[in-house]
Protein backbone atom coordinates (compact mmCIF):
# COMPACT_ATOMS: atom_id res chain seq x y z
CA UNK A 1 0.00 0.00 0.00
CA UNK A 2 1.44 3.36 -0.81
CA UNK A 3 1.91 6.14 1.49
CA UNK A 4 -0.63 8.90 2.73
CA UNK A 5 0.40 12.07 0.83
CA UNK A 6 0.89 14.94 3.26
CA UNK A 7 -2.47 17.00 1.94
CA UNK A 8 -4.83 13.41 2.87
CA UNK A 9 -2.75 13.40 6.58
CA UNK A 10 -3.88 16.98 7.00
CA UNK A 11 -7.12 16.89 5.99
CA UNK A 12 -7.45 13.63 8.35
CA UNK A 13 -5.91 15.94 11.35
CA UNK A 14 -8.77 18.04 10.77
CA UNK A 15 -11.68 16.08 10.34
CA UNK A 16 -10.66 14.62 14.08
CA UNK A 17 -9.81 17.67 15.90
CA UNK A 18 -12.43 17.70 17.55
CA UNK A 19 -12.35 14.18 18.72
CA UNK A 20 -11.65 13.17 22.38
CA UNK A 21 -10.83 9.69 22.90
CA UNK A 22 -13.63 7.81 25.54
CA UNK A 23 -12.74 7.34 29.08
CA UNK A 24 -13.66 3.54 29.45
CA UNK A 25 -12.46 1.57 27.02
CA UNK A 26 -14.83 0.26 24.39
CA UNK A 27 -15.39 -3.28 25.71
CA UNK A 28 -18.07 -5.01 26.83
CA UNK A 29 -17.22 -8.18 29.99
CA UNK A 30 -19.53 -10.95 29.81
CA UNK A 31 -20.42 -12.31 33.07
CA UNK A 32 -21.96 -15.06 32.53
CA UNK A 33 -22.08 -17.72 34.96
CA UNK A 34 -19.79 -20.71 34.46
CA UNK A 35 -21.74 -23.92 33.82
CA UNK A 36 -21.43 -26.67 37.00
CA UNK A 37 -18.81 -28.98 36.48
CA UNK A 38 -19.80 -32.47 35.07
CA UNK A 39 -19.25 -35.23 37.57
CA UNK A 40 -18.03 -37.45 34.66
CA UNK A 41 -16.26 -40.10 36.85
CA UNK A 42 -19.17 -40.41 39.24
CA UNK A 43 -21.80 -40.77 37.09
CA UNK A 44 -19.82 -43.26 35.42
CA UNK A 45 -19.40 -45.57 38.68
CA UNK A 46 -23.56 -44.60 39.50
CA UNK A 47 -23.87 -46.66 35.89
CA UNK A 48 -21.75 -49.59 36.89
CA UNK A 49 -23.62 -50.31 40.26
CA UNK A 50 -26.89 -49.66 38.13
CA UNK A 51 -25.44 -52.13 35.67
CA UNK A 52 -24.17 -54.44 38.27
CA UNK A 53 -27.53 -54.43 40.63
CA UNK A 54 -29.46 -55.71 37.33
CA UNK A 55 -27.29 -58.65 37.54
CA UNK A 56 -27.09 -60.44 34.13
CA UNK A 57 -29.80 -59.16 31.66
CA UNK A 58 -31.47 -62.06 29.76
CA UNK A 59 -30.09 -62.18 26.02
CA UNK A 60 -32.97 -62.89 23.53
CA UNK A 61 -32.37 -66.45 23.10
CA UNK A 62 -33.04 -67.16 27.05
CA UNK A 63 -35.89 -64.80 27.35
CA UNK A 64 -37.56 -66.97 24.36
CA UNK A 65 -37.12 -70.05 26.49
CA UNK A 66 -38.34 -68.75 29.32
CA UNK A 67 -41.85 -70.73 30.24
CA UNK A 68 -41.02 -73.57 27.62
CA UNK A 69 -38.35 -76.12 27.95
CA UNK A 70 -35.22 -74.86 28.59
CA UNK A 71 -32.09 -76.73 26.26
CA UNK A 72 -28.76 -76.02 25.94
CA UNK A 73 -25.51 -77.86 24.60
CA UNK A 74 -22.29 -76.00 24.07
CA UNK A 75 -20.65 -75.79 20.53
CA UNK A 76 -19.21 -79.67 19.66
CA UNK A 77 -21.94 -80.99 21.98
CA UNK A 78 -23.44 -83.31 19.69
CA UNK A 79 -27.07 -83.71 19.87
CA UNK A 80 -27.28 -86.71 21.26
CA UNK A 81 -26.05 -85.83 24.35
CA UNK A 82 -29.33 -83.81 25.35
CA UNK A 83 -31.31 -86.83 23.89
CA UNK A 84 -29.45 -89.21 26.31
CA UNK A 85 -29.83 -86.58 29.18
CA UNK A 86 -33.23 -86.42 28.41
CA UNK A 87 -34.09 -90.41 29.07
CA UNK A 88 -31.75 -90.33 31.97
CA UNK A 89 -28.72 -92.18 30.86
CA UNK A 90 -26.70 -90.52 32.77
CA UNK A 91 -27.08 -90.85 36.65
CA UNK A 92 -28.10 -87.71 38.58
CA UNK A 93 -25.36 -87.74 41.27
CA UNK A 94 -25.89 -84.28 43.36
CA UNK A 95 -28.35 -81.94 44.21
CA UNK A 96 -28.76 -77.98 44.47
CA UNK A 97 -31.88 -76.53 45.71
CA UNK A 98 -32.06 -72.57 44.88
CA UNK A 99 -35.91 -72.44 45.18
CA UNK A 100 -37.16 -69.63 47.57
CA UNK A 101 -34.09 -68.24 46.97
CA UNK A 102 -33.07 -64.21 45.48
CA UNK A 103 -31.30 -63.85 42.84
CA UNK A 104 -28.31 -62.25 44.69
CA UNK A 105 -28.13 -65.35 47.34
CA UNK A 106 -28.67 -68.23 44.71
CA UNK A 107 -25.67 -67.25 42.19
CA UNK A 108 -22.69 -67.52 43.97
CA UNK A 109 -24.37 -70.81 45.76
CA UNK A 110 -24.66 -72.62 41.87
CA UNK A 111 -20.89 -70.71 41.22
CA UNK A 112 -19.77 -72.68 44.09
CA UNK A 113 -21.60 -76.09 43.58
CA UNK A 114 -20.64 -76.11 40.22
CA UNK A 115 -16.69 -76.01 41.05
CA UNK A 116 -16.59 -78.50 43.78
CA UNK A 117 -18.86 -80.97 41.80
CA UNK A 118 -16.57 -80.88 38.81
CA UNK A 119 -13.80 -81.28 41.68
CA UNK A 120 -15.45 -84.29 42.70
CA UNK A 121 -15.78 -85.81 39.66
CA UNK A 122 -19.75 -85.22 39.31
CA UNK A 123 -21.09 -85.93 35.56
CA UNK A 124 -24.81 -85.10 36.30
CA UNK A 125 -25.98 -82.75 38.60
CA UNK A 126 -29.96 -81.59 39.15
CA UNK A 127 -30.42 -77.55 39.74
CA UNK A 128 -33.46 -77.20 41.21
CA UNK A 129 -34.92 -73.41 40.27
CA UNK A 130 -38.33 -73.87 41.09
CA UNK A 131 -41.15 -72.34 38.95
CA UNK A 132 -42.30 -69.50 40.18
CA UNK A 133 -45.37 -69.66 42.11
CA UNK A 134 -44.05 -67.85 45.04
CA UNK A 135 -42.48 -65.05 43.11
CA UNK A 136 -44.35 -61.61 42.17
CA UNK A 137 -47.12 -61.83 39.82
CA UNK A 138 -46.71 -66.02 39.05
CA UNK A 139 -43.37 -65.54 36.85
CA UNK A 140 -39.87 -67.54 37.44
CA UNK A 141 -37.56 -65.64 38.36
CA UNK A 142 -34.20 -67.56 38.86
CA UNK A 143 -35.42 -70.04 36.06
CA UNK A 144 -34.32 -67.50 33.59
CA UNK A 145 -30.97 -66.48 35.48
CA UNK A 146 -30.37 -70.12 36.32
CA UNK A 147 -30.06 -70.67 32.22
CA UNK A 148 -28.03 -67.63 31.98
CA UNK A 149 -25.64 -68.52 34.49
CA UNK A 150 -24.85 -71.57 33.20
CA UNK A 151 -24.63 -70.45 29.53
CA UNK A 152 -21.43 -68.47 30.94
CA UNK A 153 -19.98 -71.30 33.12
CA UNK A 154 -17.37 -73.23 30.92
CA UNK A 155 -17.93 -76.82 32.78
CA UNK A 156 -20.91 -76.57 31.53
CA UNK A 157 -21.60 -78.60 28.75
CA UNK A 158 -25.26 -79.01 28.15
CA UNK A 159 -28.35 -78.96 30.15
CA UNK A 160 -32.47 -79.70 29.69
CA UNK A 161 -35.48 -79.27 31.78
CA UNK A 162 -35.91 -82.17 34.06
CA UNK A 163 -38.19 -85.07 33.28
CA UNK A 164 -41.81 -84.44 35.42
CA UNK A 165 -40.38 -87.42 38.28
CA UNK A 166 -37.07 -84.94 38.62
CA UNK A 167 -38.91 -81.69 39.25
CA UNK A 168 -40.43 -80.89 35.53
CA UNK A 169 -40.21 -76.90 34.79
CA UNK A 170 -38.72 -76.42 37.82
CA UNK A 171 -35.13 -77.75 37.55
CA UNK A 172 -32.79 -78.39 35.56
CA UNK A 173 -30.58 -81.25 34.79
CA UNK A 174 -26.93 -80.64 34.16
CA UNK A 175 -24.43 -82.05 32.17
CA UNK A 176 -20.73 -81.24 33.63
CA UNK A 177 -17.34 -81.40 32.14
CA UNK A 178 -14.99 -84.44 33.63
CA UNK A 179 -13.36 -83.18 36.58
CA UNK A 180 -10.13 -84.17 38.58
CA UNK A 181 -12.20 -86.39 40.81
CA UNK A 182 -10.30 -86.21 43.83
CA UNK A 183 -12.94 -87.80 45.72
CA UNK A 184 -16.17 -86.86 47.62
Amino acid sequence: MAEPDEDDLDAFREVLRDVAPLKVPPRVVAETPRPAPIPTMSRRDEEAVLADSLSDPLDGETLLEIGEELTYRRDGIPPMVLRRLRRGEWVIQDNLDLHGLTVDAARPLLANFLHVSVRRGVRCVRIVHGKGYRSLGGTPVLKGKVAHWLRQRDEVLAYIQARPEDGGGGALLVLLKGGTGTGA
